[in-house]
């Protein structure tokens, strides 16, 4: 992991604090950026958006999909996991948690909101960081890459449907013209480009494809933390109002992370799994694509709401959790080991 990757929690910290001291500073700036939208996706965040995924994707190799038949094992427990319980036991988590338990110490009006903000952070499985984790459990290289490469191909058809689903049965109203646009932006689009762009990369050679993904790579971090700083300047005064909200969120995110990478392992290991599809397995089915997951929740409820707030606490706990679910992975070895089926 890079030095951005390490400490993306302190950054992310940084800019929480940046965040609500300039926007209580400068709030005209931010209201003028929040105010650039068209069809209501804010025009600033698209592009921020856009820096971050599409270096991403470029890391992909949808060619490796025929790779998927050597790992069946392994591929189909991850998309049980990612696609059959993630995004289920988070809107039950967020239920327990969100609209009973904590619901007198939150703000009434944004239940409803924090709960898509969960919702649309649980149905994105990751995609660059799996390759960090991956590495840190010295996972197998051709089925991380196969697994995200599937991964991101059924989330072009089932991100939509399964968040719509998911509000539907929390009932909250579904903007479709929005989530549509919303997948097509941040989805399909940059799929597409990436691609495009990974193949003319390639026409000129490996190396001229891992220069440009060493120099798109700060920047990636660098739009990711500036639209972290716009989304708590305009969240500034609720999370001064409400300090608690952000750990109240992350319950039941860190629950479902472990629950989820737990899940996977103990399936893996009851298949008969190889160790180094296990550990990318779990990891693979416990991560979130959050960078997607902001942006969503940017474009369907806008800066202000708790949905935004909520995936931003996705992005907070994201590195410290995943970290400690990679140690458990790689100190369990043996015992994973000694009970897998041969």
């Amino acid at each position: 992991m890079n030095l951005f990757e390490r400490y993306l929690t302190l950054w992310v910290g940084l800019c929480i604090v940046a965040g609500v001291a300039l926007g209580h500073v400068f709030p005209a700036p931010f209201h003028a950026i929040g105010g650039m939208e068209v069809a209501k996706v804010n025009l600033p965040v698209a592009a921020l958006i856009w820096l971050m995924i599409i270096p991403m994707l470029l890391k992909i190799d949808f060619g490796a999909l025929h790779q998927v038949k050597e790992h069946w094992k392994g591929i189909g427990v991850t998309l049980f996991i990612n696609w059959g319980v993630k995004p289920f036991s988070m809107a039950l988590l967020g239920w327990v948690f969100i609209s009973h338990l904590f619901k007198p110490y939150l703000p009434a009006d944004q239940i409803d909101s924090y709960m898509a903000g969960l919702i649309l952070l649980a149905a994105a499985p990751c995609t660059a960081m799996v390759f960090v984790w991956s590495n840190l459990t010295h996972g197998e290289p051709h089925f991380t890459l196969s697994q995200v490469a599937l991964n991101d191909l059924i989330m072009v058809f089932a991100f939509a449907p399964i968040v719509g689903l998911l509000l539907g049965l929390s009932s909250i109203t579904v903007p479709w013209d929005t989530l549509l646009l919303s997948v097509v932006l941040y989805i399909v689009v940059p799929v597409i480009v990436a691609q495009v762009w990974r193949k003319l990369l390639l026409s000129r050679g490996p190396q001229a494809l891992a220069a440009t993904l060493a120099m798109l790579g700060p920047l990636s971090l660098v739009a990711l933390l500036t639209t972290l700083v716009l989304l708590f300047g305009f969240q500034g005064e609720q999370i001064i109002a409400q300090p608690l909200v952000i750990l109240m969120l992350a319950v039941p995110i860190t629950i479902q992370v472990y629950f989820n990478s737990g899940l996977a392992y103990l399936l893996s290991r009851k298949l008969g799994v190889a160790h180094c599809v296990a550990g990318p397995s779990a990891l693979i089915g416990a991560s979130n694509f959050f960078e997607l997951a902001v942006a969503a929740a940017i474009s369907l409820f806008g800066f202000h709401s708790g949905a935004a707030l909520a995936t931003v606490v996705g992005v907070l706990i994201e590195v410290p959790v995943m970290l400690s679910v990679v140690k458990i992975v790689n100190a369990s070895k043996g015992w994973y080991e000694s009970g897998r089926p041969s």
